[in-house]
């Protein structure tokens, strides 16, 4: 949250509780859906409103188990808040938890059903929140593995992850798989995405990135082009979509 409210310049802010949990990666306590008061306290030993009074904010009203609706008095007299109508778009990227499990599946299925481009197409994965929870653990356990979240004003906008290698041979090396809701698209949400974990890869002892793309996407190309990957090779036939064969290129980068 507090990393939420730094880059904010709204000078008011109304944020669901649904929106909240999906920042801060896990269940609000109990006592937020009971009590207005939970948002209102300055004195310790309840510490959460350092999330936003440090950044100017203070609580304006609580629609109990809702929303919550913050004013800002830094923001004010701000020119770029002026105008009520230009709302600044607020990017968190954070590791996954186990609660953000059933959202992931929701995630997925939403972009598996808006492109042809991914390896899993529409209802092809039947997933559990079970089944992920326990792929989470495995990840968050793992030295050279991380799923990272990307949150756009408290919403589930896309995901990276980056699988190491399986091997000690080569554990230098991780593939990435990344995927965009289109609602969020051209936020520069993928870009950010593949930089925050090519900063933790480097930080895990991970040198080199991998990854396929479909031959004909394009706009997906290039922007890993622009990141710095490079063309390695090409895997003929490599799916099928819509009953035709599609190959795949493989990019690489060293880091």
């Amino acid at each position: 949250m507090a990393n939420f409210f730094k880059q904010s310049t709204n000078k008011e802010l109304t944020l669901t509780y649904t929106e909240i949990e999906a920042i801060i990666g896990h269940v609000l306590p109990n006592a937020a859906y009971l009590s207005s008061s939970w948002w209102k306290k300055t004195k310790p030993p309840a510490l959460h409103y350092f999330a936003w009074t440090d950044s100017g904010y203070s609580v304006k009203s609580v629609d109990l188990g809702k929303a919550v609706h913050f004013h800002s008095v830094l923001h004010e007299t701000d020119e770029r808040t002026s105008d009520d109508k230009n709302t600044q778009d607020i990017l968190i990227i954070r590791e996954a938890d186990l609660e953000d499990a059933r959202p992931f599946i929701n995630l997925q299925e939403t972009i598996f059903a808006e492109t042809d481009f991914m390896l899993f197409g529409k209802s092809d994965r039947q997933l559990t929140v079970q089944s992920i929870r326990k792929s989470m653990n495995t990840w968050k356990t793992s030295p050279n593995s991380i799923l990272l979240l990307a949150i756009m004003n408290g919403q589930y906008a896309g995901y990276v992850q980056f699988i190491g290698g399986p091997a000690p041979r080569a554990v230098h090396r991780a593939s990435v798989v990344i995927g965009v809701k289109q609602a969020f698209s051209k936020k520069g949400i993928a870009s950010s995405l593949m930089l925050q974990g090519e900063k933790w890869a480097k930080g895990s002892g991970i040198s080199k990135l991998e990854l396929t793309v479909i031959k004909e996407n394009i706009n997906a190309q290039k922007l890993y082009k622009k990141l710095g990957f490079e063309l390695e090779g090409t895997r003929k036939n490599a799916l099928i979509i819509h009953d035709q064969f599609v190959d795949e290129y493989y990019m690489g980068k060293q880091i």
